[in-house]
């Protein structure tokens, strides 16, 4: 510790004259690798020092000096026991270091609102989830209302957690319009069109007393971009996320680790996609788009059932594929709502060429119960899908959305740990 209670970082006025010079320069050489060393630890790309210096090609001196400043800056511990590398050093000699994200380090305070609710979490480096607590609600046409709910209970667990907090991310099921943070078309909510939630949700954080930016994204975006982070993404050069949540539903893409947004924040609307020009009548205005075609009213719909009060659609949804899968007519509903999101994802693929399609939400159930027949049906109409096939997994990360928002949060400390935390 220095004078003031604050921990001693490498390069400091105050630090010990043993080798300080030398570490000083070290520090000031690598000083511009502290954001890029944060994130290959935070996304589990570097979790040896050696692989730290080969990642950033950098000496080891000054990989070392980097992940020192890092863990006085209370980010990443760094294990230096005999064996701790796991075996993973890479090569001959002493074993190198091990390094890994603080488990009692700062948290992000993220957020999600959804048809049913919210949630609220405290998320740590490394995408972790150190505490949540979820609210079934009902939604209320004023999003302020609903935004000062969802920040008060994150502010409770923070105040039970006695964490540091770098910022506040909010995930919202809505395009969010660029660069005014607007909720342009929030059509499973009661929220007006166009309602100002960045601005909303950053006077809650404010009033709450919760330091650092607040920022907001949307659901589906937010949620590519943590499995891209941290999930079933990882290595991806170009990530398509598609995800039925709670009602409707949305798409992402994520290329060479950064979302594409479009020139307003509006990309990948990819739930108004035509996949049954004689279906249902969406909320757009056009008909048999996907948002209609296949969520889980649709799904509850086409297998006959009445959905209630009781909890949500997506976890009605759920329950009966889970307890009922042989049904005939809940099997007819699910190749019914495999058809309509393999010819959505089969124009996806045509236009976008990913490398990888990751499903969440009713979706990730859908690949679960017939994995073939959806992947047979994207094949089948989609020219690259023929010439070898797209790879189509399930999202891994419960509540990922949760996650990304936290990652909004987390970015500004990704890009500069020393300025962010100062």
């Amino acid at each position: 510790m220095n004078g003031n209670g604050a921990p001693q970082r490498v390069g400091d006025a105050t630090t010990p004259s043993v080798s300080s010079a030398g570490a000083r320069t070290r520090l000031e050489r690598g000083r511009g690798a502290l954001g890029p060393a944060l994130e290959l630890v935070h996304t589990g790309r570097a979790p040896t020092r050696a692989v730290l210096t080969a990642e950033l090609g950098v000496t080891r001196a000054t990989a070392g000096a980097v992940a020192a400043e890092l863990e006085a800056l209370g980010l990443i511990r760094v294990d230096s026991r005999p064996g701790a590398s796991g075996g993973t050093g890479g090569g001959q000699g002493r074993p190198s270091h091990r390094l890994s994200v603080a488990e009692d380090g700062p948290v992000a305070l993220a957020a999600q609102v959804h048809s049913d609710g919210f949630r609220a979490a405290l998320v740590g480096l490394g995408g972790r989830i150190v505490a949540t607590a979820p609210g079934k609600v009902t939604v209320s046409a004023d999003p302020a209302q609903v935004l000062g709910a969802v920040v008060q209970a994150g502010a409770e667990l923070l105040a039970d957690s006695g964490r540091r907090c770098v910022g506040a991310g909010l995930a919202v099921p809505s395009a969010v319009a660029e660069p005014d943070g607007t909720a342009l078309n929030p059509l499973h909510l009661a929220w007006p069109a166009g309602s100002p939630v960045r601005d909303i949700f950053a006077e809650c954080v404010k009033a709450a007393g919760i330091d650092g930016p607040a920022l907001t994204g949307n659901d589906v975006n937010l949620a590519a971009l943590a499995e891209h982070r941290h999930g079933a993404g990882r290595s991806a050069q170009h990530l398509l996320c598609v995800a039925t949540g709670h009602r409707g539903v949305g798409g992402a893409l994520v290329l060479d680790g950064r979302l594409h947004s479009g020139s307003s924040g509006l990309a990948l609307e990819v739930g108004h996609l035509t996949v049954n020009p004689e279906g249902r009548a969406c909320h757009c205005g056009g008909r048999g788009c996907l948002d209609v075609e296949a969520d889980p009213l649709a799904f509850l719909t086409a297998a006959g059932r009445s959905p209630g009060p009781e909890v949500s659609l997506l976890q009605q949804a759920r329950d009966l594929l889970r307890e009922e899968p042989e049904e005939p007519a809940v099997r007819a509903a699910v190749q019914e709502l495999i058809d309509r999101l393999g010819l959505g994802l089969a124009g996806l693929v045509n236009i976008l060429n990913p490398d990888r399609i990751i499903l969440g939400g009713l979706h990730r159930e859908l690949l679960h119960a017939d994995p073939e027949r959806l992947r047979a049906v994207v094949a089948d109409r989609s020219l690259w899908g023929r010439s070898g096939g797209v790879p189509i997994l399930p999202c891994t990360l419960d509540h990922n959305s949760l996650v990304g928002a936290a990652e909004l949060a987390w970015q500004p400390v990704l890009d500069d740990p020393l300025g962010a935390l100062a």
